[in-house]
Parts: structure tokens; C-alpha cells; sequence
């Protein structure tokens, strides 16, 4: 269970002096030699705290194996809305789930459970993100644009991304917990992995929640089209199968609401993203059918456009 990483990190990050600091000492604390830097990301905007922590497999790559390396994502605006919301915001739900599953597989490699493959967790932390105007709720902003946020967390090591990600406010998901979305490929949505199905419903102990995806939102923020939030905003800029990892509620709460964060939803996304670390690395978990892929562009073309900006310049994300 994660409970335990949850509740301790929530009050690291339920701060406005929370910091990539603050939580790399709080991991170094669980072991002192894990791998786990932090450094500003910065833009005109302001500034946000990268966490990047690897936890090696026992045939993982950073060992000379084999082993795929998974992706564990946070992705969010900003922890805080501060000054103009006091405490930790709905948004910063994907960060926490996170970092405790950073937490829980660092503790587990310190005690003997080593994972096949490595692992790769990352996200950042924001205590003063702006927030801006969305249907049906406000969203809450960052500091630092989504692009840049990938060129620091989608890196060339991942064989595949899970991104957990607050995504209450709309009307697409509505039931309370956590959902997956259909495995997303270099522009195009396959079908839904059978493998994270079966991950999911053992995770809960019931049937899996899936959320519908248009393809808006598999293509880059500052196109100036809709996107549900940016829980596949990484599928813009890899060749790794990604699949979003939904927090979810029955009714719609804005990103910038406070009191919104509930621990048992967040352990269950992370038991099964931490569940599903363990199965593809020893090669037991499949994201999507690679021989499917191949038959779908040979027939109907490459579709990694839609990872670009197609025929119009970008507009400013940040703006």
C-alpha cells in the first residue's frame, strides 16, 4: 500500500515552501543512495522544481540487462494556486501519486524486492501556479511550458510511459477513482491494453474505468485546439507506447479547487502503475500490439504528424 508515502509526502508538498528539495531529501531519507536529483526549470513566467528519480532493475538497463524501463510520470500545472488558493489543489494529485510510488519502489529496492527493469519516475513541483479560464471548470497554469516539461521527462530510455494526471474537470470520466486511457502510439490511439485491463481490476477489485480520447488531445498543447487536460501531452514527443492514468470524479472539480484530494483514489492509481512497472519489466505486460501498429500504418500512413503542429505556427501555451 501506498498510504503511508502519500500521507508524509502530502505534507512535504502541502506547503508553500514545498521544493524538488524538500522531496529529494524525504527519498533520500527512505535511502540514502537513491538515485534522485532535482534543479529549477525555468521560463519568463516563473519557475518549477524537476524530480527525476531512477530506481535500477536486476536486469534493467542501468545494470547492462536487457529489461525494459518503464515511465512514471506526475503531470500537473502546479501543486499550489497560491495567493489565490490556500493549500495543496486538486491539480497536484498526479504529482503526489507520483513521487509515492517513487517512494514505495525505492523502499522496496532497499529491503531486496528489485524490479526486472528499471524504473523512471518524474515530475515537478509548484507551489505558485497561475490559473486560467476552462470549460466547465478553471484549470490551473504552470509556470513553464508543457514542452519543456517533456524535454526533461520523456527521454529516449523509456520503452513505455504511464503519466498519472488529475482529470476531474469535465464531464468524460465520471466516476470517482482512477481510469486508463487506449494505448497512444506515435499519433495514433490503439486499442485499449488487455494487460493494464487485468492490472487495474486487481489494483481495485473492480471492473476498470476507461476515458475516451478525441484526437485533439493527443496532439501538442499550443495548437489552439481543445484538449481534455494533458494527461498525453508525453505521446507528442516519443515513439513509446503511453497511456494516461486518470484521477477521476463523479462530478466536475476545478484543478484549482482545495479539499479535492482523496488518498485512498491515489493509492489504487499507484499500486496499479507500480503493479504494472513490475509486469513490463519482466516482460509480462504488453501496451500495445506492436505487430497492430505495423498493419495500421502500412495501410493507412504514418500519423506521427499529429505529434507536430501540422500546417500552422504554435501559439503561446503560456500566454
Amino acid at each position: 500500500m501506498l498510504l503511508r508515502y502519500l500521507m508524509d509526502l502530502y505534507d512535504v508538498l502541502d506547503s508553500p515552501q514545498a521544493s524538488g528539495e524538500a522531496v529529494a531529501s524525504y527519498l533520500r531519507g527512505i535511502d540514502p543512495e537513491c538515485d534522485v536529483e532535482t534543479y529549477a526549470l525555468a521560463s519568463p513566467k516563473g519557475t518549477t522544481d524537476m524530480v527525476r528519480v531512477r530506481i535500477p532493475g536486476a536486469q534493467g538497463k542501468a545494470a547492462g540487462g536487457q529489461a525494459p524501463t518503464i515511465g512514471l510520470l506526475g503531470r500537473l500545472g502546479g501543486l499550489g494556486a497560491r495567493p489565490e488558493r490556500i493549500g495543496f489543489v486538486s491539480d497536484g494529485d498526479g504529482a503526489l501519486t507520483a513521487l509515492a510510488c517513487a517512494a514505495k519502489l525505492i523502499d522496496m529496492r532497499r529491503k531486496g524486492d528489485v524490479l526486472p527493469g528499471d524504473v523512471f519516475v518524474s515530475t515537478h513541483v509548484c507551489p505558485h501556479a497561475p490559473t486560467f479560464p476552462h470549460d466547465p471548470v478553471p484549470f490551473m497554469g504552470s509556470p513553464t511550458s508543457t514542452a519543456a516539461i517533456n524535454k526533461e521527462e520523456v527521454t529516449d530510455e523509456l520503452d513505455a510511459i504511464l503519466v498519472c494526471d488529475t482529470t476531474k474537470g469535465n464531464r468524460i470520466i465520471n466516476a470517482r477513482g482512477f481510469a486508463i486511457s487506449p494505448t497512444v502510439k506515435r499519433g495514433v490511439i490503439m486499442r485499449v491494453s488487455e494487460d493494464l485491463l487485468d492490472l487495474a481490476q486487481t489494483a481495485t477489485g473492480r471492473l476498470p474505468h476507461v476515458f475516451a480520447l478525441s484526437m485533439a488531445d493527443i496532439t501538442p498543447y499550443g495548437n489552439g485546439l481543445y484538449h481534455l487536460n494533458s494527461i498525453l501531452q508525453p505521446c507528442t514527443c516519443t515513439d513509446a507506447p503511453v497511456v494516461g492514468v486518470a484521477i477521476t470524479t463523479e462530478t466536475a472539480v476545478a484543478g484549482c479547487a482545495t479539499g479535492a484530494t482523496r488518498l485512498g483514489d491515489l493509492d489504487e492509481a499507484g499500486t496499479f502503475m507500480i503493479e504494472a512497472a513490475k509486469a513490463f519489466g519482466a516482460g509480462a505486460c504488453s501496451f500495445c500490439d506492436e505487430a497492430e501498429y505495423r498493419a495500421f500504418v502500412a495501410r493507412y500512413g504514418d500519423m506521427a504528424g499529429l505529434q507536430g503542429f501540422g500546417a500552422l505556427p504554435p501559439v503561446d501555451e503560456l500566454a
